[in-house]
């Protein structure tokens, strides 16, 4: 078998861009060639059709290996981007003869558009040989293409340079497009590796630093990104699902990411999410990396900083070791050694979180004691929360995030945010068998138990050292929790389920089907490329699960009688195994924490007072009218159909549903159906109708029932028998021309045109 490695073929693809500048100006390089490969024998295509752009270009490439090694070299593949037309690309032949494509001759150094199919294979010659080419199509939310032929001024190409250790950096130049096609050439002021155990995986992440600041495909504008690999995640999913769920339940601070497609120097390195880095600035605007000195260049009192829970900080990170043994991480304001305050600033800072961590100890062993002047609860219980859901294995020991800042009234305390590093969450890790076993966890891949109230410690022990585990076992943090998770958390699960679209939720936690949508293509690239599905024994066995529910107005969780199976090799079931283990955990937490709640759980009690009644409709209709807002669980509960936004239809079901008119439709029973007088007739409103048998009522027809006004119009109800083929609306004098009747129970409303026999028209919700 014929391999190749990819250090090699970088090395050969790159060779001829060593002596190119690092950024060639469009009006230097023909339109529609890339700006530095032009030397390599190689198939290219660009993002976009039809453009002029030099940089978002990708080199046809071959399956790898985990090693980066070639396999099959014969077939090659174009990974297209979300901007790439479906039908037809721009090819690119930088071979020395002609290439023919399709049916389309593309001659030494020139670039044709070339019709194409994903479906189809297509045979090419070039370079004296014969190569099968495939396309695959992403729909990922964005493609980000980051070229530097001469990384370290040695003809290194970037990714090798980068790849060889954490600490190398190098500038770029690039693109990032989106899916209409927009291409932004931002340059690449510096991109460097990240992560701690992740950056030892063959598919690794990276820092990136754009020379201004930029939003990517509709993210709030930043210089500093991160790109995450998700390597060890084979949904790709689980941190984009906690991020945009903490983002849903109002957490501070919380990173805001895209599904993207990444290329390096024309290679396709895979599917990442482009994610905020946790910064000063714009994700945490209160603090700065120089708001620890007064206007003089002095220490404050008191300053705000962001701190990061890391036991693996070590040398190159800014960090300090508390009287506690808690590593903690400075990420702002971020000094070097030789700055005036580098040891005043990490004294600050320990003091800090070791006061913090001793009062929370004391609270566990004394429930009485108070943690509300030290740590906001409300963030505390939603940190504590998105852990305890993903059963998060690194909760409390590394990327748990604090910032220090002060509250609305002046006084300094700590927040629980921003979230952060949850790819071995949502049921995805095995865990260390000996530490689990020291904390007495023997549950801890299934979606049921207990979690952070034994992370951290062992069985034997009353207390611990790590904050979240602390927080677990707070009884004043517990409180808020258990509300939060059912005001908060529980209408942003049922939105993600697709159970209750929610179109507070959906402004930053999508439905499941949404994001599977987004990534499922990508995915595919991704795993076609080479990535592997299973990556080792880290990985917990997503072959099978047993679904749970659980109803919010009844209390009742419900576990399915029968499991469901995934194949650890198709993307979507491992996609579809991350979702179901959110919503059934989320079902169990529910369960567990429903005798603690205190708020209503009456249905449909939009104001949330205990009581079902027409302030709840009314309620309904001034925020329909714009007069007032809806939290995301009133909206939850007052959408009554569940499957779409909130509108007069919900207002009617409601209406309906106090006048106790909502029994269920039976065949040959009868079916209610409501009129809303638009015209303003007089007197009593009647329904006629007549059934399959042509037996008729008496002309007017049946007196409807008065029910609440719809749209400021007093609206009416009846119960029609299901099989009546027609129904005309009147009040003796006017009314509505014939309607044909399905037997479905619908909302009608005459209009003020009439057709040839004086009837008026009419229209059918």
């Amino acid at each position: 078998m014929m391999k190749k490695s990819l250090a090699v073929f970088l090395a050969v693809c790159m060779a001829a861009c060593s002596a190119c500048a690092l950024h060639v100006a469009a009006e230097e390089t023909a339109a529609g060639v890339p700006s530095g490969f032009a030397a390599q024998p190689a198939l290219y295509v660009h993002a976009v059709s039809g453009s002029n752009d030099t940089e978002a270009w990708q080199a046809w490439q071959s399956v790898h290996d985990e090693d980066f090694n070639v396999a099959n070299p014969g077939t090659k593949y174009f990974f297209l981007p979300s901007s790439a037309d479906d039908a037809q690309v721009d090819v690119y032949n930088a071979y020395t003869g002609s290439v023919t494509l399709n049916g389309v001759t593309i001659a030494a150094g020139a670039t044709a558009t070339v019709p194409y199919d994903v479906n189809q294979s297509y045979s090419v010659t070039a370079g004296g040989s014969t190569y099968t080419l495939q396309y695959m199509r992403s729909h990922a939310e964005a493609a980000i293409y980051i070229n530097n032929p001469d990384a370290d001024g040695n003809g290194t190409d970037l990714a090798s340079f980068l790849n060889a250790s954490k600490e190398n950096s190098a500038p770029g130049t690039g693109a990032f497009v989106t899916p209409d096609g927009s291409i932004d050439n931002t340059v690449i002021k510096k991109i460097k590796g990240r992560g701690n155990t992740s950056w030892d995986k063959p598919k690794k992440g990276y820092n990136i630093t754009y020379d201004k600041k930029v939003s990517i495909a509709g993210m709030e504008k930043n210089k500093k990104y991160s790109i995450l690999p998700n390597y060890q995640d084979d949904s790709l999913s689980r941190n984009r699902f906690l991020y945009d769920l903490s983002d849903a339940v109002g957490m501070p601070y919380a990173s805001d990411s895209r599904y993207v497609d990444f290329y390096i120097n024309g290679y396709y390195w895979g599917s990442y999410q482009m994610t905020e880095k946790v910064e000063p600035g714009s994700l945490v605007p209160e603090v700065s990396d120089d708001g620890y000195l007064d206007e003089n260049g002095n220490l404050k009192a008191d300053f705000p900083f962001i701190a990061e829970v890391d036991a693996s900080a070590g040398e190159g990170d800014y960090y300090v070791t508390c009287n506690s043994g808690v590593k903690i991480t400075i990420k702002s304001p971020e000094l070097d050694p030789e700055d005036t305050y580098y040891g005043a600033v990490k004294i600050y800072v320990a003091s800090k979180f070791d006061t913090l961590i001793n009062r929370c100890r004391t609270a566990v062993r004394k429930p009485t004691t108070s943690i509300a002047d030290l740590i906001d609860l409300d963030s505390a219980a939603k940190l504590y929360l998105i852990n305890e859901l993903g059963k998060n294995w690194d909760a409390g020991v590394s990327s748990t995030f604090l910032t220090y800042k002060p509250d609305e009234n002046g006084s300094y305390k700590f927040y629980g945010s921003p979230v952060w590093d949850y790819d071995n969450s949502l049921g995805n890790a095995t865990g260390v068998r000996w530490d689990l076993n020291s904390m007495g966890v023997s549950d801890y891949e299934r979606y049921t138990g207990w979690w952070c109230r034994y992370k951290g410690k062992s069985s034997s022990e009353t207390n611990s050292y790590n904050i979240i585990n602390n927080f677990a076992n707070n009884q004043e943090v517990q409180e808020v929790a258990t509300e939060v998770w059912f005001k908060d958390f529980m209408p942003a699960i049922r939105h993600f389920s697709g159970a209750a679209y929610n179109e507070a939720v959906n402004r930053d936690l999508y439905p499941s089907d949404t994001y599977y949508s987004l990534v499922k293509d990508s995915a595919d690239m991704n795993y076609a490329s080479g990535w592997l599905l299973t990556t080792g024994g880290w990985i917990a066995d997503h072959t099978s699960l047993t679904p749970a529910t659980f109803d919010f107005y009844t209390g009742t969780y419900t576990v399915a009688s029968t499991a469901a199976h995934y194949n650890q090799s198709n993307y979507t079931d491992m996609y579809n195994y991350a979702r179901d283990w959110m919503l059934s955990r989320a079902a169990w937490l529910s369960n567990e924490m429903y005798a603690g709640y205190t708020g209503s759980t009456v249905k449909y009690d939009i104001d949330r007072d205990g009581v079902f009644g027409i302030n709840d409709i009314t309620l309904l209709q001034r925020y329909l009218a714009e007069f007032t807002d809806l939290d995301a669980l009133q909206r939850d509960i007052a959408n009554a159909d569940g499957k779409q936004p909130l509108t007069i239809q919900d207002v009617t079901f409601l209406q309906r549903e106090l006048a106790g008119l909502n029994a269920p439709v039976i065949p040959g029973g009868t079916v209610p159906v409501t009129f809303v007088n638009t015209l303003d007739w007089s007197g009593d409103i009647f329904v006629y109708f007549w059934d399959s048998s042509l037996a008729t009522t008496s002309w007017p027809g049946e007196t409807m029932t008065r029910i609440v006004d719809i749209d400021g119009k007093a609206a009416y109800t009846y119960n029609v028998p299901a099989d009546a083929p027609n129904v005309i609306f009147d009040n003796g004098t006017q009314q509505t021309d014939n309607i044909p009747f399905d037997g479905q129970p619908h909302v009608y409303r005459a209009l003020s045109a009439v057709n040839g026999n004086g009837r008026h028209q009419f229209t059918i919700d």
